[in-house]
């Protein structure tokens, strides 16, 4: 594998920062959060506007299902931009649409408005990731990418933890239409805040000569030519194939959460509107949890154990996965609210863990040069299939009255994606 990376970097003009490279993580985690209390803000929202508008648990899971296959469709584009023109531009550009996308959705009347304001969502949104999983590979040496993905993905998880409550005493307080103003308002800062901050390692004027070489030994090769590989031919090796359905298993099983978690509690478990914001956390905030301590084993698995960087890596994927599917056909059989809420949080912590191992490891399996086109590649499988799950778990819900359904399909989903982790994705495409 082989890289381009500059020998040379400018004089520093400032004083380093020491670890400046965790300072950077710290920068995508909170992106991460902001990224998913706007993701997550329509299931609070979605009790008072079946309540004002009429809107019934379908139209509740066609806005995700929009939402997440524009996001599935721009995810090739977006990481083939990244690649091209630099995470710093991008992150700018996509933080600050996304925002304004979502302040858009307190001026829908209609199905019409908010459909479109959820596919403007999902093209700001769908660079996030790979933005991410680019700046990790730039900024992190390999050994460490499992517990760096593991972080800056862990904010997807604090921000749908810290959606339910605050979420809820925003529209509690001001309305639902204001809470929509306020997120967006805040994406649009904190956009303005990455572009003046935000530096690649070679330009950094706070970056110490001793973590930059710390940084280099850990990256490709350097060499003149980095390596090509047309896009179009990564469809043709099964580790792609593996990573995009292995992915898919667990992007099916977030956006049920993602979407219906608060309707489920309040529905089958009874949980007030009021308390629900507080208890929907519970899973999302273990969910976080799981995403940094999946992490660091794979850190301690390669360090203590020798393992390699993509097995420490698959220990998570496979075992998880089976784990996870035995979970989600336990819930609906449980009706005990603090009980529920314990195999609820183990299954989230899982989904979380393989989701940020599935980033760390699609860096072992290309060159540096391609890690955003290909970590699109593999969302795009996720999301374009696992959009399904919000409609599909709506109608059904409609249908039948019940979730339970919904949670065995995912229980096997799960296993199955175990199973793609497993055999189709054995080593790095040469």
């Amino acid at each position: 594998m082989t890289s381009t990376t500059r020998a040379t970097r400018p004089a520093r003009k400032y004083r380093a920062v020491r670890n400046m490279r965790y300072l950077i993580l710290g920068w995508l985690l909170l992106a991460g959060l902001l990224n998913y209390l706007d993701r997550s803000s329509i299931s609070i929202a979605a009790p008072f506007m079946m309540e004002e508008l009429g809107l019934t648990n379908t139209d509740i899971g066609l806005m995700g299902a929009v939402f997440s296959w524009t996001y599935a469709f721009c995810q090739l584009p977006a990481g083939y931009l990244i690649d091209k023109v630099g995470p710093r531009r991008m992150y700018f550009i996509a933080m600050g649409m996304w925002s304004v996308a979502t302040a858009l959705m307190a001026f829908g009347h209609t199905m019409a408005h908010f459909l479109t304001f959820r596919v403007l969502l999902g093209i700001g949104e769908s660079p996030n990731s790979p933005n991410s999983s680019k700046i990790t590979t730039q900024w992190f040496p390999r050994e460490e990418r499992g517990q760096a993905a593991g972080i800056w993905d862990s904010g997807s998880k604090w921000g749908s933890a810290i959606a339910p409550p605050v979420l809820t005493l925003l529209t509690l307080t001001f309305g639902w239409r204001a809470m929509f103003l306020i997120i967006g308002a805040a994406g649009v800062l904190l956009a303005v805040a990455f572009w003046a901050f935000y530096r690649a390692p070679e330009d950094s004027k706070h970056l110490s000569d001793d973590e930059y070489r710390h940084i280099l030994a850990g990256r490709d090769d350097a060499t003149d030519e980095p390596v090509k590989i047309p896009w179009l031919t990564f469809f043709t090796y099964p580790q792609t194939w593996g990573l995009m359905l292995g992915f898919f298993s667990t992007i099916w099983i977030w956006n049920i959460f993602l979407t219906f978690l608060p309707l489920f509690l309040q529905n089958t478990l009874g949980v007030s509107i009021a308390s629900t914001g507080w208890v929907a956390a519970v899973p999302y905030l273990a969910a976080a949890l799981g995403a940094i301590f999946a992490g660091r084993v794979t850190v301690v698995l390669a360090r203590k154990y020798k393992l390699s960087s993509m097995l420490s890596k698959k220990v998570i994927l496979v075992g998880g996965c089976v784990a996870l599917g035995v979970l989600l056909c336990i819930v609906p059989f449980v009706h005990n609210l603090a009980l529920a809420l314990i195999v609820l949080s183990l299954a989230l912590a899982i989904v979380a863990a393989a989701q940020a191992q599935s980033w760390a490891i699609s860096s072992d399996i290309v060159p540096d040069s391609h890690a955003a086109r290909f970590g699109g590649i593999m969302n795009f499988g996720g999301y374009f299939g696992g959009a399904l799950a919000p409609i599909v778990t709506g109608v059904v819900v409609d249908a039948t009255g019940s979730y339970t359904p919904s949670f065995l399909v995912a229980g096997v989903i799960a296993a199955l994606g175990g199973v793609c982790y497993g055999l189709l994705v054995r080593k790095p495409i040469a």
